[in-house]
């Protein structure tokens, strides 16, 4: 039993020996990395002013800077100030043959610096960016990793808001092209050549989100600018967005066709439902116009003529029309009602006439040595009804027209003006929707250059 005891006090004895050497080990690494640190970066051995040599060592040879990046996330790409709002990770990483040092055995790896002013730091801005800023919680989201060939890691995490131009002509139904560009900006394309990194430059966060746009693609290239001062050397992203189509579909397009159905309903209502029919119109078309505003104030004033321009430009002139058409509906009842009023008087008159006539007949019929003429006056009543007669007679038979006795059917103009618009604005109406989505939608496939 005592035995036993020895056994594992000698046993803790000789864990805590070993811990302790651990302990003393991971000390004295943590005290070389200190001494690597101060050989490497020591006061007056090495100048963070001076660019690295390029490859090889040679000093006349431009330094190259491979570039990575993570997209963590696109917050919102707005329309109307034409710019985009992306959050990434970025990476730049070159060799500086001044940082090599002694991985003792391959135990160190790398050292890591949270200041970026120790070392040389190429001079990348984003030339269309319009705001940025870094993150500091809780700590500045930033490394440098020097490892010991002498390779230089640099990683930041920034947030951007880019400018973004836009082609809105095909506007919702478009796609938009927005850039990322980087470029140096004091050394030119002697000192100083970005270039993207092999393998996969740029990087995506999986299940990327965005309210009305869905990133389709993006593509890598180089947009080197030569100006009166040299050369620079540029970078490029571009993002591929394709506008969600669903959206504006529900918020617009069925409106603005239930606006522009509601309209044809006055070409159902009585003819003498005045205030009804001016009531539907006038509330239709304000409704139309608000609706238009609305849609134009959250876009950018262009000179151009968009899709939706189009689009509730016409609907706004089928309800304006279907206002229109009361109005000659109204004046054509007047009309008729005028001309029903002159057909009444004429029929009267042509009556007093015919019953003075018969009165005198009757007159006459009753004298001694009364005789009926032989030959009847032009202007009498039953010599004009012979006429007529003989001249329908006479007259060839035509071939019977459809619409004619259609429209024969309804005996006022008014009528036939509502019965007309019934079905010649819903044809229109189609016809448009036809030609619209024919056009725009094989537009947007044609127009696409990405």
């Amino acid at each position: 039993m005592g035995s036993g005891h020895y056994f594992w006090a000698i046993l803790y004895f000789a864990s805590l020996c070993s811990a302790s050497l651990a302990n003393n080990a991971k000390i004295n690494f943590r005290e070389k990395e200190k001494k690597v640190l101060d050989q490497i970066l020591g006061a007056g051995k090495y100048d963070a002013r001076i660019r690295p040599s390029g490859i090889n060592g040679t000093a006349n040879k431009p330094t190259n800077v491979e570039v990575n990046m993570f997209l963590r996330s696109i917050s919102k790409i707005d329309d109307y100030k034409m710019e985009y709002s992306v959050q990434l990770t970025f990476r730049e990483q070159w060799t500086d043959e001044r940082l090599k040092f002694d991985d003792i055995q391959g135990r160190l790896k790398y050292l890591t610096l949270t200041e970026a002013n120790r070392v040389w730091m190429p001079d990348l801005f984003f030339s269309n960016e319009k705001e940025g800023h870094f993150h500091n919680i809780i700590m500045p989201n930033v490394y440098i990793r020097i490892f010991p060939n002498g390779s230089v890691l640099y990683s930041i995490r920034i947030s951007l808001t880019l400018a973004c131009p836009m082609n809105l002509k095909l506007y919702p139904l478009d796609r938009q092209i927005c850039s990322l560009r980087m470029a140096s900006y004091g050394w030119t394309t002697n000192d100083l050549v970005f270039l993207w990194k092999e393998g996969d430059p740029v990087q995506v966060v999986k299940n990327l989100h965005l309210p009305r746009f869905t990133l389709e693609k993006f593509l890598t290239d180089y947009c080197n600018s030569k100006t009166n001062t040299g050369e620079y050397s540029c970078l490029k992203v571009d993002l591929l967005f394709k506008r969600e189509f669903s959206y504006y579909l529900i918020q617009i397009y069925i409106p603005c066709c239930m606006l522009v159905i509601v309209s044809w309903v006055s070409f159902w209502l009585d003819q003498g439902a005045v205030p009804a029919r001016v009531s539907l119109g006038v509330t239709t078309l304000l409704t139309m116009a608000t609706q238009t505003s609305g849609i134009n104030a959250s876009l950018p004033p262009v000179s151009y003529t968009k899709a939706i321009d189009v689009w509730t430009g016409v609907c706004l002139t089928f309800v304006f029309g279907a206002l229109l058409e009361f109005a000659l509906v109204n004046y054509a009842s007047r009309s008729d009602m005028h001309k029903e009023n002159m057909k009444k008087k004429r029929r009267d008159l042509e009556q007093a006439s015919l019953d003075a006539a018969s009165d005198l007949l009757d007159t006459d019929s009753n004298a001694t040595f009364a005789m009926k003429p032989l030959v009847r006056h032009p202007g009498d009543p039953l010599a004009l009804e012979k006429r007529l007669q003989c001249e329908v007679h006479m007259q060839a038979p035509k071939r019977p027209n459809c619409c004619k006795t259609w429209l024969s059917k309804f005996p006022t103009r008014s009528k036939r003006i509502d019965v007309i618009s019934r079905i010649t604005f819903p044809l229109v109406f189609a016809l448009f929707n036809l030609v619209y989505w024919s056009t725009y939608l094989f537009r947007e496939e044609e127009d696409e250059t990405f």
